[in-house]
Formats: C-alpha cells, sequence, structure tokens
C-alpha cells in the first residue's frame, strides 16, 4: 500500500469523527467502507469513534442487568431464540413472577444503587389484561423506589403504550434486530414493521426507547447499514448490539455459522458503525460480546459505551 493510500485512509477515518460529531450522515459508500474496506485501518477507526464516544459520554461506562420475568412458551417462531414454539432446547419454562418476587427485586436493583429497573416478558405480546397488571406493578415500583423503570413486554399498540405510559413506565425496550428485507429470513409470526409500530406506538405515548440489533444472522453489509440508519431515524437513544450466539435448539443454529462471519474485528467495525450513525445514544455491547469479540472485547468500549 502506497504512502498515499495510507494517509488517504488516515484522513478518512479523521473525517468521519468530525462529520459524526456535527450531526452529519455518513454516505452509504462511506459506512460500507467501514465495515469490509481492509483497506481501512481498524486502530484509527476505532479512535474516530472513540472521539464520538468521548465527547458524548466521557469515559463512563454503565452496566445492565435485565429481571427475566417471564421465561420460554412464546407463540412466535424467532428462529435465532430458544425460547420460540419452533425450539427444543430443554430451557426452564415459568409463567409470570409474582408482583412480590418482582417488587422484591426491584428493591434489590434500587438498594444495590441501580438508576434503572428492566423487566422482560417472553412472548409475542401482553394481552390488555396482563398490561394492567403490569401497570399496576409499575406504580407500585415507582411508589417505593426512586428508580426509573424499563419494560420489554413485546408487540404493543397506541393504548398499552399510553397506559404504561400513565403508570409511570420511562423506557420500553423492543429492538429491531435486523432489517426490513431480511427480518423474514428469522421469523415467520410477526413481522419487521410490527415491531417497528410497536416502537412508533412508545414514542408517540411519550415513553423513551430502547432498541438494537443481533448481527451474525445471515445478514449482508447492506443489511446491518439499513438497521443502524432506522435507529437512527428513529433518533434511539439506547441501542443494544447482540452478536448472535448459536444455542441448541435454536432453528437458526442448523443455518447459519456466525463464527465464520463474527471475526472480532468485524464485531468492532459495526460497533464503530453504531456509533458514529448515532453519536449521542448509549451504545451497548449486549450478548454474545465475550463470545465473538474474545480477547478483544476490551476494545469494543472505545466505540461502545455500556
Amino acid at each position: 500500500m502506497s504512502f498515499e493510500s495510507v494517509s488517504e485512509n488516515l484522513e478518512f477515518c479523521d473525517n468521519l469523527a468530525q462529520h459524526s460529531i456535527k450531526g452529519q450522515l455518513l454516505t452509504i459508500e462511506a459506512c460500507k467502507r467501514i465495515l469490509s474496506d481492509a483497506s481501512v485501518p481498524l486502530l484509527p477507526l476505532l479512535q474516530a469513534a472513540y472521539q464520538v464516544r468521548y465527547r458524548y459520554h466521557q469515559n463512563t461506562v454503565s452496566i445492565h442487568i435485565i429481571n427475566n420475568a417471564k421465561n420460554g412458551n412464546c407463540p412466535e417462531d424467532c428462529s435465532y431464540c430458544v425460547q420460540a414454539k419452533s425450539s427444543d432446547s430443554p430451557i426452564a419454562d415459568y409463567p409470570i413472577k409474582s408482583e412480590s418476587e418482582l417488587m422484591a427485586e426491584a428493591k434489590a436493583a434500587y438498594d444495590n444503587g441501580a438508576y434503572r429497573y428492566c423487566m422482560v416478558f417472553a412472548g409475542r405480546g401482553p394481552s390488555k389484561g396482563r398490561v394492567k397488571k403490569l401497570a399496576s406493578i409499575i406504580k407500585e415500583i415507582k411508589k417505593n423506589y426512586p428508580i426509573q423503570v424499563c419494560l420489554s413486554p413485546g408487540l404493543i399498540d397506541d393504548d398499552d403504550a399510553t397506559h404504561l405510559k400513565e403508570a409511570g413506565l420511562d423506557r420500553l425496550n423492543h429492538n429491531l434486530n435486523t432489517s426490513a428485507r431480511h427480518y423474514q429470513s428469522i421469523c415467520s409470526t410477526h413481522t419487521y414493521d410490527d415491531r417497528l409500530n410497536t416502537l412508533y406506538a412508545a414514542q408517540k405515548a411519550g415513553l423513551e426507547t430502547c432498541s438494537g440489533m443481533i448481527v451474525g444472522m445471515g445478514e449482508s453489509v447492506a443489511d446491518i447499514i439499513e438497521v443502524v440508519l432506522k435507529l437512527r431515524e428513529l433518533n434511539t437513544p439506547s441501542i443494544p448490539v447482540n452478536f448472535y450466539i448459536p444455542l441448541e435448539g435454536a432453528p437458526l443454529k442448523e443455518k447459519v455459522d456466525p463464527f465464520h462471519a463474527l471475526t472480532p474485528e468485524y464485531c468492532l467495525r459495526i460497533l464503530c458503525l453504531v456509533r458514529l450513525l448515532n453519536p449521542t445514544a448509549e451504545i451497548r455491547m449486549a450478548a454474545g460480546r465475550e463470545l465473538h469479540l474474545r480477547g478483544m472485547q476490551g476494545m469494543g468500549l472505545y466505540p461502545a459505551n455500556s
């Protein structure tokens, strides 16, 4: 590689940081280069992402722990998930935890210094009766503990979102997971638009949103760029980036080998893209980070802050 080429690639990385800090949208060609142009060196790319991360989050790191409040017996067929009806993984199924259990866990979260308590429920989405019950639990948590509450209930509509907001819910989590084009390859029982409409309902009700993606499910570079751009368009303040874990029993394990695509360097490039396109957001290294980033996991905190 010539000196001129090296200089151009270093300048490209520096310009990425400046464009991102100014809130300017990167071109599709620039996004493709970040992910797949081997001549763009990784360390200067990480430094560019770090400049943006430091501008908005300094060197702070948030740690997130969720309460799995209902596990298994899900009627959906998301092929990556061991809780899906299409999975034969021997997981421990259990119904929604009791209100006393959830309250005790909220108290433990608060007592241990957490500023947000997040409950996650398996299933397509809550019934109207379940929404009413969740609203009651949220009210009780907020009455007893000065802590933010996040909920991951599945698909909801405008009325559900409004009811939960009025109960005191602060944030709703619902991941887009992948692009609109690729979504039908991983699930047939609901659509990408169903997920997107849940996020619209949350935003309409005034709820903060947390939404992210799973990479390594056979998607293309274009799919990754598309979903990251959509999260930017939604102005998503919290973006978890999950790296697919091929667990036994999940149908996708027989179709996709994530280890072929998700090298540590590629995972870092994905995190850089998410940061550069979403400069102010909380970028979270989520599931699969140890498995796929391996010894380079610490470098993920150059773009990510959680």
